[in-house]
């Protein structure tokens, strides 16, 4: 009797054990084996201005499935930069990587033999994940003096990037080592098409018996904007947004801000709602490519066992202060992304208000993989636990950076001689979206007050702050009006940030 007692006593305990281990470990789906990922990461698609609004697929079979993050934002507001902390998990001042530019950083020999090697999928590839990637890597991948098309970062399996920056026809890829050229044939050569099926082909040949991991990078809605054939006569009406900070002047904001153009030309104001509509329209594949992943996921049986998220690498304006259209700036536009993400242990129908970055997407993945993180050198932080609360605890952080290098020529643009030397991206009525004064840092504050302080390294030395609670739109710079004892505390804090390394970057007690 006792003896069936012990054994009995032993069985639940096994049993028991078992079960806290499969939770413990997050072996998704079916004990024992960690949870399969896809990843589609948009290009320059905004939030705040109704850039998710035409995706109605995706939306459906992705946020509505599972979470949307109403404060999900970007460490920095510019692709290359931007991309490079989605693949390291790291904040620009660590990665090294500034702006588009080769000299910048941009997928130079530094970062590859760097922060690339250190990037999240070495440790999924170490953890024995398939890992397939298509579309557009970084803005100056491919170049041959920094080892052209043979170079594939490590850890992937299958390659298919785009060499330079977004296209939609006539490009090159990369195509597991070796160039591969195409035109302008809708059926065979548009981008966001191609990758998706490429994914659908790697998932029917991969093998059951490993996790997978897929990174879809559609160059949408990047310029040049080229819609689908079937796309091209989308949105006929619509145009920009024209609330909030449209068409304002940028009182009491840096010089760069200050010296645009208010009212905006009529030709400006045209440009931009033509490329808001244009940009809309290019979205409508991706739409069509999260169909066809959820479709094929669901037909292997495999869409239970997935996580998908889908984000943007930064936001988007559209004559906000009177800048035309661009990024690169530290209002909620250019920083908020969306971010939507379905899986294993997610209830559906949720939106979560807690901060997330973009370099939390990183830990994330390495999370729900079964890593240690502690094992790794990342400055985000997983957010599992926040969408699957039965699987992981954890606690959101205070506060954030935002930071930005900004980028000039040396010279004066010829057409707008009298701005002079260090600005970029000048529109030609002399409205310049970049300069090198445009070089900020900016702590974020979300839980205890709704707040932005930036500090610019300019000759003005140059401070804007928010109260984003009285003033959503970030019309009226307060930084004379707040208590300096404030002031003070959010310098510090920004202090801090800007020297931040790993796990000090979130665990701000």
């Amino acid at each position: 009797m006792a003896n069936r007692e012990k054994i009995s006593r032993d069985m639940s305990m096994a049993v028991l054990f078992g079960l806290l281990t499969c939770v413990l470990a997050l072996r998704c789906a079916e004990c024992g084996n960690p949870g399969n990922i896809v990843f589609i990461l948009t290009d320059d698609q905004d939030l705040d201005l109704g850039g998710l609004t035409p995706m109605k697929k995706a939306r459906t079979l992705i946020g509505d499935a599972g979470v949307y993050f109403s404060n999900s934002f970007t460490a920095t507001a510019l692709c290359c930069p931007s991309r490079s902390s989605i693949l390291t998990g790291r904040y620009p001042h660590n990665h090294q990587v500034r702006n588009n530019s080769l000299t910048g950083n941009c997928s130079s020999p530094a970062w590859q033999k760097g922060p690339e090697s250190q990037a999240f999928p070495v440790y999924l590839s170490k953890q024995l994940y398939q890992t397939f990637y298509g579309g557009k890597y970084l803005n100056q991948y491919g170049r041959k003096d920094v080892g052209g098309v043979s170079h594939i970062p490590p850890g992937w399996d299958q390659w298919h990037a785009l060499v330079g920056n977004s296209k939609y026809y006539k490009f090159s890829l990369s195509v597991n080592g070796k160039e591969e050229h195409h035109g302008d044939h809708y059926d065979k050569d548009y981008l966001t098409d191609l990758i998706a099926n490429r994914s659908l082909e790697f998932l029917d040949k991969r093998s059951p018996k490993q996790p997978f991991f897929i990174m879809l990078a559609p160059p949408a809605p990047h310029a040049p904007w080229t819609a689908a054939p079937q796309y091209e006569n989308a949105f006929k009406d619509i145009k920009a947004p024209r609330g909030g900070s449209f068409n304002k002047p940028g009182k009491d904001k840096h010089w760069l801000l200050r010296h645009a153009k208010n009212p905006m030309s009529n030709n400006s104001i045209k440009y931009l709602d033509n490329a808001y509509r244009k940009r809309w329209q290019t979205l409508l594949s991706v739409d069509d490519l999260v169909e066809k992943v959820v479709k094929k996921l669901e037909q292997l049986q495999l869409l239970n066992s997935t996580y998908i998220f889908f984000t943007s690498d930064h936001g988007f304006h559209f004559g906000q202060f009177s800048l035309p259209t661009n990024k690169r700036q530290l209002y909620e536009f250019d920083i908020r992304v969306p971010l939507m993400v379905r899986g294993p242990g997610i209830k559906p129908n949720q939106t979560l208000k807690a901060p997330v970055l973009n370099i939390d997407l990183a830990p994330t993945f390495l999370d729900i993989a079964g890593l240690n993180l502690s094992m790794v050198n990342m400055d985000g932080q997983s957010f599992l636990y926040q969408m699957a609360p039965s699987l992981r605890n954890g606690s959101a952080r205070p506060y954030f950076l935002v930071e930005h290098t900004g980028e000039g020529h040396p010279g004066s643009d010829p057409t707008c001689p009298k701005l002079g030397p260090g600005l970029s991206d000048c529109f030609p009525d002399c409205v310049c979206e970049d300069a090198f004064n445009n070089t900020y840092a900016c702590v974020r504050m979300l839980s205890d007050k709704n707040l932005q302080y930036c500090e610019f390294a300019d000759s003005e030395s140059f401070v804007e702050v928010y109260n984003l609670t009285s003033d959503p739109h970030q019309l009226v710079n307060v930084v004379k009006k707040v208590d300096p004892a404030l002031l003070q505390i959010m310098n510090q804090k920004l202090i801090k940030l800007q020297s931040c390394e790993g796990k000090t970057c979130w665990d701000t007690k």
